[in-house]
């Protein structure tokens, strides 16, 4: 590639697939264009690449898809993102061979700590990527973000996308609390919020259009507010004011941008409305739709606004109503409503739709009774359908009742209640043990190795805290899936690495399945694989993650090296 590619000007390439449908549909269209460059004056070389056999030069180009059409002019990739005919496709090539072309500058704008807080303070809203020059996550995002900040400075008005290398600009990453790459940020009027939107062009564009509108949608008609009663199935927030010039307007409208990503905030001007919520101006309601009220619980919450009422206290007031006294868990909402720890959950076939609302509300209201006597738990029903897997990993699978229950604690520990014939009594006796502490954690976990004398140890969800989280040695620990091709390609590398370090006495070099097992601290986070943690002797709750280098036996020492606190440093004495 390299030979062919070294003295030539401008070069089509073209990465497919053989299996891939639309490479064969664009085929003879790659070969008529190929016959007309060939026929140019000068002519212009055409290649393809088979990608999935030229692996590495494929990952060297970012490709993700196929076909992907690049230009390359004098070695430097030219992204190609038009249709795929042969008259579009000549056009670029010849546009790009001209000797006096120029690649169009960046949209993106490079930020330092000259020019950070001129720009970032001065615009309604900046996207800001801090990334690192070596991370790889960070080189396959650049294309992306590039397109979507050319896309969106076309808007009006248009919305900027700016980058700053953390590595050379320490301070600013100090500054906006960067431990990783890349980090993305949303800045309104140079005030920082997290950026929890998709990676990818459209993604991208999609996400800061909606940014950019106001945090709180507007709402004029009684109808709406009885629609959110009747048919909601989330937390209601609607703030009442006088009018836009209203100083608490403008407090709410801040308050909202910060909890944006998590809640759909609404405000009004209109008496009728007011009238209706018994709520005058400068007052924020929060209310559950209708099949989440109880008459354990009050039908809204209403909360005085004053013009020296703190953002945070907003924030306060709306995070402490948000969930009813019992709620419906869900995949779609879990992550965000259902975080907090211990979680009391009842599974059964919950539907509230018309043909089932009365028997969801039946056992709803078993739990209610309970759960009014716990403020200090977060109870809610989830559907025994949505949760098949977790209701199997608690052993509740075949338990043959028609109601299970769990709650699920700190650190990732989770308790099933025996099964029995489900009442509220019943339920307040699991409640009341656990917290007396009166009962044991269910781990999903592997049979324990008898024989554990390799380089590397297997840890299981039995073991996890008598290895990983001994308190006299420093670990380093992957999770692993067996089906996944980059931990296969690690195992090699990582026995020699627990052979390397084998006479380290404090030192553990460890694996687990992190399928089949149980990670019992919720401070080892397993998002892909692999994933790897050093835990320190000293720092069992704080492992440090290794991001961003290679895997390979150069990278992984230095990051042990690094972070261990016990090694015997006699070799390097030597």
């Amino acid at each position: 590639f390299d030979t062919f590619t070294a003295d030539k000007d401008t070069v089509l390439l073209e990465f497919y697939a053989p299996w891939c449908g639309h490479c064969k549909q664009f085929a003879p269209e790659y070969e008529k264009i190929a016959k007309t460059l060939k026929e140019n004056d000068p002519p212009i070389p055409v290649a393809k690449i088979d990608a999935t056999a030229a692996t590495s030069l494929a990952s060297r180009f970012d490709v993700s898809g196929y076909p992907t059409i690049k230009i390359l002019k004098k070695g430097q990739p030219v992204d190609y993102d038009g249709s795929r005919t042969e008259d579009a496709i000549v056009a670029k090539v010849k546009e790009v061979s001209d000797p006096n072309w120029t690649p169009p500058p960046e949209a993106t704008l490079v930020l330092t700590q000259d020019n950070f807080d001129e720009v970032v303070n001065g615009a309604d809203i900046i996207l800001v990527e801090f990334y690192a020059p070596w991370c790889g996550h960070c080189k396959r995002l650049a294309p992306e973000y590039e397109k979507a900040a050319q896309e969106l400075s076309k808007r009006t008005p248009p919305i900027s996308l700016a980058k700053v290398d953390a590595t050379a600009e320490t301070e600013l990453a100090k500054k906006f609390d960067v431990t990783g790459y890349p980090t993305l940020k949303i800045f309104r009027k140079g005030k920082p919020y997290d950026y929890n939107g998709p990676r990818e062009k459209y993604g991208i564009v999609d996400y800061m259009i909606e940014q950019a509108g106001p945090p709180s949608k507007q709402i004029q008609a009684t109808k709406q507010v009885q629609e959110f009663l009747k048919d909601g199935d989330d937390v209601i927030i609607i703030g009442v004011f006088s009018g836009e010039t209203d100083k608490k307007y403008q407090l709410y409208q801040e308050a909202a941008n910060g909890l944006r990503e998590d809640y759909k905030f609404h405000h009004t001007f209109s008496n009728e409305i007011a009238n209706l919520l018994k709520a005058s101006p400068g007052k924020l309601v929060v209310m559950q739709p209708e099949k989440f009220q109880s008459k354990h619980e009050p039908k809204m919450h209403v909360w005085d606004l004053k013009d020296s009422t703190d953002g945070s206290e907003i924030k306060e007031h709306v995070l402490k109503h948000a969930l009813p006294l019992v709620g419906h868990r869900k995949p779609s909402n879990e992550a965000k409503r259902y975080a907090k720890r211990p979680l009391v959950v009842v599974y059964y076939t919950v539907d509230f739709g018309f043909d089932y609302r009365v028997a969801t509300q039946f056992w709803r209201g078993k739990v209610l009774e309970v759960a009014k006597d716990f403020p200090e738990y977060v109870f809610a029903v989830s559907d025994e359908e949505d949760y098949s897997s977790e209701i199997k990993d608690l052993g509740l699978i075949e338990s043959g009742e028609d109601v299970n229950v769990a709650i699920l604690d700190e650190g990732g520990k989770k308790y099933a209640m025996e099964p029995e014939e489900f009442d509220s009594d019943v339920l307040r006796q699991f409640v009341l043990a656990f917290k007396k502490g009166k009962l044991k954690p269910i781990v999903k976990s592997q049979p324990v190795p008898k024989n554990n004398k390799g380089p590397v140890k297997v840890v299981v969800g039995k073991t996890f805290d008598t290895i990983v989280m001994d308190p006299k040695n420093d670990v380093l620990i992957e999770f692993y899936a067996p089906w996944c091709g980059h931990c296969k390609k690690l195992e090699p590398v990582y026995t020699e690495l627990g052979k390397k370090y084998r006479n380290e006495k404090n030192l553990v070099i460890a694996k687990m399945d992190a399928t089949a097992n149980d990670v019992t601290s919720d401070r080892y986070k397993v998002e892909g694989f692999p994933t790897i943690y050093f835990a320190p002797w000293d720092k069992k709750n704080n492992p440090i993650k290794f991001e961003g280098g290679d895997r390979d036996l150069e990278h992984l020492s230095k990051f042990i090296e690094e972070h261990a606190t016990k090694l015997s440093r006699t070799k390097e004495e030597l």
